[in-house]
């Protein structure tokens, strides 16, 4: 029989400090009622003092273990889907996570592709366990907070103004027999590599004190004209692209989508991607009270969905997301037994 790799746990950590619409609207000029309605942000989650990214993903591991019912030395593999922005600069994240949930028979790594790396984190992990006889238990596990670089009065980074924090972890294990993961598809745009960026930092400019009084360490948008041009023209088509492709290798058709785990972007979009679909909006969540948390988004979503009902076994579910630089993902699971 052919072995399967299926979701055994998720978990979700979530700040208990919020950024109202109304502070949001008084931060940026932008009306109260674009921010809510066009936004689509009524509140979102901003880290606390002790909110760094790894350790709001152990936090999110330590419940996803717990709903697993397993012991964390029985992990095989640990993977680090957050961002590069963490506690340190060139600090490989995944071994911190493995130490401090007590996975110490595992190995770790990292991995990253902007809001997409959770996505594409389930896909390398199952194509390794089914491949390799000895990875039957992995964890994956992300924090995000990249809205410490937003400069709330640059109009230019509007789009990100609902950037939120949080952490996600999920479980896999081998021929679980339930939830089991099939297939995912993924697109990238090399033309959008450097559109959106934080400038200074990295090898091409330091951080000096004339690029911090011009906040050249926050996040960015150049040539902004040929980026809203070329999203115009592929955004959307790739993100139906991917969801279309997963669900097909996996042996569906987009009509026998029942859930979409979707990321959280203005309303609009949201609203439009889910018609090009063929899906109503009573097949996904929009987070509007999360903002978007980076690749936490999908087990966010999924989590919401489960406690609301709105997945049942035997039910398709899909994850699709999008990252900076551009990428856009999909992967489709078959919920349930």
């Amino acid at each position: 029989m052919k072995s399967t790799v299926g979701i055994l746990s998720t978990g979700i950590y979530i700040p208990d400090t919020y950024m109202t619409s109304e502070e949001l609207a008084q931060k940026t000029g932008i009306p109260l009622e674009v921010v809510e309605n066009k936004l689509g942000v009524l509140k979102k989650p901003i880290p606390g003092p002790e909110d760094h990214c790894v350790s709001m993903a152990v936090k999110a591991s330590r419940k996803a273990i717990e709903k697993a019912g397993i012991d964390p030395q029985a992990i095989d593999m640990v993977i680090w889907a957050g961002d590069e922005y963490k506690e340190y600069y060139i600090w490989t994240a995944s071994i911190k996570l493995q130490h401090e949930v007590g996975a110490d028979k595992a190995w770790a790594f990292d991995i990253s592709l902007r809001c997409g790396t959770m996505i594409m984190a389930m896909k390398v992990a199952k194509d390794m366990m089914l491949s390799n006889d000895h990875l039957n238990t992995v964890l994956i596990a992300s924090g995000y907070r990249n809205g410490d670089w937003i400069d709330y009065q640059n109009p230019r980074v509007s789009f990100m103004y609902n950037l939120g924090a949080g952490g996600a972890a999920i479980v896999l294990q081998k021929d679980l027999g339930r939830n089991n993961i099939l297939e995912a598809a993924s697109i990238t745009d090399g033309s959008l590599s450097e559109c959106v960026i934080i400038p200074a930092g990295g090898t091409k400019e330091s951080i000096n004190p004339e690029g911090l009084a011009k906040k050249r360490n926050y996040l960015d948008v150049f040539n902004s004209d040929f980026m809203k041009e070329r999203l115009n023209e592929v955004s959307i088509p790739n993100f139906v692209g991917v969801v279309k492709e997963s669900v097909a290798n996996s042996g569906y058709a987009t009509e026998d989508i029942d859930y979409l785990a979707i990321l959280h972007m203005k309303f609009s979009a949201h609203k439009f991607m889910l018609e090009q679909l063929g899906l109503t909006e009573e097949q996904s969540i929009y987070l509007n009270e999360y903002g978007h948390i980076g690749q936490n988004d999908q087990i966010l979503s999924l989590e919401l969905a489960l406690e609301q009902e709105k997945i049942k076994d035997g039910d398709i579910v899909v994850f699709v997301s999008a990252g900076i630089g551009y990428a856009w993902n999909a992967i489709t699971i078959r919920w349930g037994v």
